[in-house]
């Protein structure tokens, strides 16, 4: 009798982890939601999203145990929410076929091995290599380690593409890269050294495809700032304007993004383009940072094409994992 006076029955125990696990729930649910604030808070919440349901388990083993019923209960809103937001990426997505295979990679301007790198990746079997970061002084290296896979290159300052099949129609794409102090001041041939877009076309067996090859301003996360992605999100609204006055009807996008497709930043991009891993991948597809992967910013964004699967490379001299992915048309 006395037990049963002073602790209280399941569906009363354990009220804290019923707020908690309802919280987590309306946070997935409703991240769209989320205000920026000075904090950049709904754009930082989402890059990291996925992980967000590591607080399940936690939580669960906290209700088993508290013998909570109620906050056992309770988590079926943010074990729901999550496997609606996330679970399509956890089988194999991945089909058989395809007519084009396209690789990107952030090469990392800090590469020890610039050409084992442009070996391995000459032997990966893209028909259509896209290299972000490419510094001045390896710049030559790569060159000559993919001449002769891919007869066919063009680069514009830290972004290039090398193809098997004939390019045209290349011009640079502004991604809104700050050239430095007085940057529009300077002589173009200083400021192109800065740029970081690319758009060209692909001359198939299916007509033209255009490509293009980006990479976006980095973000940094400090605890006094927050997520400060101001030039990364200025990139991508301008990244997404092109593509949105691009008249050919296939597309594929490269590049290393700097940020994941669950961030509203790329809305624009996103309300146009498909996630080739999202459609046709094994899993989430992280390919950042390579010793301990929690987040895919380096992306294969396509329209007007069917992706047949996608896949990460193994890894290089970079901090990336290149990414790919086989299309069709």
């Amino acid at each position: 009798m006395i037990r049963r006076v002073f602790r209280p029955e399941p569906w009363k125990r354990g009220p804290v982890l019923v707020v908690l696990a309802l919280l987590l729930g309306l946070l997935l649910l409703l991240h769209a939601n989320i205000p920026g604030l000075a904090w950049n808070l709904g754009s930082l919440v989402e890059t990291f999203l996925p992980w967000f349901g590591l607080f399940v388990p936690v939580l669960l083993a906290g209700a088993l145990w508290r013998r909570s019923a109620s906050a056992t209960v309770a988590l079926l809103l943010p074990v729901t929410v999550w496997l609606n937001l996330f679970g399509g990426l956890l089988a194999d997505k991945s089909r058989p076929g395809g007519d084009l295979t396209v690789v990107s990679h952030n090469v990392g301007a800090d590469n020890p091995d610039p050409a084992g790198t442009a070996r391995d990746l000459a032997a990966s079997g893209a028909d259509v290599l896209a290299l972000e970061e490419l510094s001045q002084q390896a710049r030559s290296t790569y060159e000559k380690g993919l001449a002769e896979t891919y007869p066919h290159h063009t680069v514009r300052g830290t972004v290039g593409l090398w193809s098997k099949l004939p390019l045209s129609d290349t011009r640079p794409v502004d991604v809104k890269m700050d050239a430095g102090p007085l940057g529009e001041a300077k002589p173009d041939a200083i400021t192109r050294e800065y740029s970081r877009g690319l758009r060209t076309t692909v001359a198939t067996d299916q007509g033209p495809l255009a490509v293009y090859v980006a990479h976006l301003g980095s973000v940094r996360v400090n605890p006094r700032a927050g997520l400060s992605s101001g030039q990364r999100d200025a990139g991508a609204q301008s990244l997404g304007q092109a593509v949105a006055a691009e008249r050919t009807e296939r597309v594929v996008l490269l590049g290393d993004l700097n940020g994941t497709m669950d961030d509203r930043a790329f809305d624009g991009l996103t309300s146009q383009l498909r996630s080739a891993q999202e459609v046709a991948g094994d899993g989430f597809g992280f390919s950042w940072p390579k010793a301990f992967p929690v987040a895919r910013i380096d992306q294969i964004l396509v329209r007007g094409v069917e992706p047949r699967s996608a896949w990460l490379l193994p890894a290089t001299g970079s901090d990336h994992l290149p990414v790919a992915a086989r299309i069709s048309w």
